[in-house]
């Protein structure tokens, strides 16, 4: 079977089509030169799934970007690092925790979504990027929004009370986040940072869920350090995808800190939900190192809005770093990598986790050397590709684990 035309012919394609993306140093040193892509050129299996949906649903699922899954991913991928660091030396990470956190992330993300278009309708309608929004362009009404909001919540609240009380209660903490992180581009140049706290609060959850202790959080740490630091590389770039046209109104770099803060909550919830408690070194080291991720690819994803944010008066990292970007992604970068180390000897991880460590680092690396801030087709793709930055680490940790 494994040697048939057909399987060959498969895996050929499957190649071609992610080499480069789950390992860019192939298509690096490649003699053939890559181009970078703009999103609307291809449209993602998750779009095309959800134009297959009756048209009354499609506004309620774009709304919540169910066609866009890259979000879903950078909010999951964290508190899996907790689940499976949490996880019995020599065993596989629980595979109901894997779910329940991915249904959640699914979920809350969508939540996030609408929160943030009711925030932000007015400013989406002056930015080309997002003027076709569901509430932006009128297709939806809050009234509307507010219901699929609820629907959403309600799901996740479903979820949440699978898990145990320590989790239950660093979940809904992160509800504060959750809804004002949106605020935070209107005063701040540092919204990302917040994005990042919430992205990676999920890794403290599964920490805790594990350890079943709010004192275990501390040895998490350093890995929600690098997450936040890494959500602020990333985001910048996206953000420089359109070039700054104006910069005469500056209030609202905000958004991205309270984004960096918020995508990093499932650190924290992870942690809690696998260990029962939260040790909070270990699992502080984690959230730190998520908040780190989510300053990279954050800062990278604010870079494509730069021109029209300049001109409607909201701030990001991608305006506060201007061409000055790449030094600091490469300081958030160390920070994300620096936190995972020290996570990992916390943890007495073994071989494949530094494996992982190295392969994460050469992918970040790759991303700001290779990055330009003003095309913003690369900043996309830089961007797009942090979904398997995750999975690798993900790996990493499950084989170090193993090997315990």
């Amino acid at each position: 079977m494994f040697r048939s035309p057909f399987f060959l012919e498969l895996i050929g394609k499957l190649l071609t089509r992610y080499s480069s993306e789950v390992f860019p140093c192939v298509s690096y040193f490649s003699d053939k030169p890559t181009t970078a892509r703009v999103s609307s050129q291809r449209v993602p299996l998750s779009g095309l799934v959800v134009q297959k949906f009756p048209q009354s649903w499609q506004p309620y699922l774009r709304l919540m970007r169910a066609d866009k899954p890259v979000g879903t991913l950078l909010l999951y991928w964290p508190s899996t690092w907790s689940i499976a660091l949490c996880s019995s030396p020599g065993s596989l990470p629980n595979i109901e925790l894997l779910t329940l956190f991915g249904l959640g992330a699914f979920f809350m993300r969508g939540a996030g979504c609408v929160v943030n278009d009711l925030w932000d309708k007015e400013f989406d309608k002056k930015v080309a990027r997002t003027k076709d929004r569901p509430l932006a362009n009128g297709e939806l009404s809050v009234f509307q929004a507010f219901t699929l909001l609820g629907g959403l919540l309600s799901c996740s609240l479903a979820i949440l009370l699978q898990l145990n009380y320590y989790s239950i209660i660093l979940g809904t903490c992160s509800m504060v986040l959750v809804v004002t992180y949106p605020l935070f581009k209107r005063f701040t140049y540092w919204p990302q940072f917040i994005l990042g706290m919430t992205l990676n609060w999920g890794v403290l959850m599964a920490w805790v869920i594990t350890n079943e202790s709010f004192i275990s959080l501390v040895s998490c740490l350093p890995l929600y350090t690098a997450c936040v630091c890494y959500t602020v590389i990333y985001d910048t770039i996206y953000s420089h995808q359109v070039y700054i046209k104006f910069s005469y109104l500056n209030s609202g770099d905000c958004r991205q800190n309270s984004q960096r803060l918020t995508f990093n909550w499932g650190v924290l919830l992870g942690w809690a939900a696998t260990s029962g408690s939260v040790y909070w070194l270990g699992a502080m080291t984690l959230y730190f190192s998520g908040i780190s991720w989510t300053l990279v690819y954050d800062t990278i994803y604010a870079h494509q809005d730069k021109a029209d944010d300049s001109i409607i008066g909201l701030k990001s990292t991608a305006l506060k770093f201007g061409d000055n970007t790449k030094p600091y992604l490469s300081l958030f970068g160390s920070s994300m990598i620096t936190s995972l180390a020290i996570t990992g000897l916390m943890t007495d991880q073994t071989w494949p986790y530094y494996v992982g460590l190295l392969l994460t680092s050469c992918h970040i690396g790759w991303q700001i050397g290779t990055l330009d801030i003003n095309n913003p087709a690369d900043c996309w793709k830089k961007f797009s590709t942090n979904r398997y930055l995750g999975l690798i680490l993900f790996m990493s940790i499950v084989a170090s684990n193993l090997l315990k």
